[in-house]
């Protein structure tokens, strides 16, 4: 029996309005909330949530020692469209030189990693 159940990934960011726009322009959906919480509410998706978080520092990718906190996967039908329109919101790539891949690496406006994956 599980002790509970997933309400909602919370990313901790300098600007919750512009990176839920982000991700609203990614995932479609709408985005509610003030300055300091912000929820993107994706239909038939896993919403997300964005907080602001003074001083705030992105995380490093890849980490100098190998760890991660944790990221992204979306899933995607066309990795070539895909990459193009997060690249003309905002993303910026880490890991996308293997093109043969089913699977490329990029870091959202704020720095969190994230995957487009056509899996």
């Amino acid at each position: 029996m599980a002790l509970a159940k997933l309400g909602v990934v919370v990313l901790d960011c300098p600007d919750p309005r512009a990176l839920a726009a982000f991700y609203a322009g990614v995932l479609g959906g709408t985005v509610e909330g003030d300055a300091e919480w912000v929820d993107l509410r994706v239909p038939g998706g896993q919403s997300l949530a964005f907080q602001a978080a003074r001083g705030f520092v992105p995380p490093k990718w890849p980490a100098p020692d190998g760890s991660q906190q944790f990221h992204l996967d979306l899933t995607v039908a066309d990795l070539d469209a895909a990459e193009k329109g997060v690249l003309e919101l905002g993303a910026r790539p880490l890991d996308t030189a293997d093109r043969s891949r089913t699977w490329r690496v990029y870091a959202d406006p704020a720095g969190h990693p994230f995957c487009l994956c056509a899996c």
